[in-house]
């Protein structure tokens, strides 16, 4: 089992938790109090930093709840932290609802998976790359 190091940066801070053994994300918990209107974007505060396994990086994704209930997504998502990154996570949050949404201190606002980072080089090909079924089709290339 891999572990994740995380270090409160605020005191009112909660830690990543998941609802379930076996859930693949864990919620993270805001520790501010914000209102966000529609069609506006904000930045939420969790109040921890991370260290996370080597070859590894954490995902920010929405909650589906908010997602449904209230329009309410991770604007990058999912958000990339690297494995070497130690500053407070933020959330982006964006609110596509008709209504304000009022962010409350220790909502669950995100969802944080942790995926392995396979390591790549970069080459450049001189002449042409290997030929396949699908080619060149894409954006819409195989119907609706």
């Amino acid at each position: 089992m891999l572990t994740i190091k995380v270090k409160k940066l605020n005191m009112d801070a909660k830690l990543p938790h998941k609802a379930h053994k076996t859930d693949a994300g864990f919620d993270l918990f805001s520790i501010e109090s914000q209102e966000i209107k529609s069609g506006e974007t904000k930045l939420i505060k969790t109040g921890i930093s991370i260290q996370l396994p080597a070859n590894t990086e954490a995902q920010i994704r929405p909650r589906s709840g908010l997602a449904i209930k209230h329009s309410i997504t991770v604007l990058n998502s999912p958000g990339t932290i690297d494995e070497e990154y130690r500053g407070e996570i933020g959330v982006i949050l964006i609110n596509h609802g008709k209504e304000t949404f009022s962010v409350e201190k220790h909502m669950k606002i995100a969802q944080m998976v942790v995926m392995p980072v396979l390591s790549v080089d970069v080459i450049e090909q001189e002449g042409e790359l290997s030929n396949t079924d699908r080619g060149k089709g894409g954006f819409g290339s195989t119907g609706y």
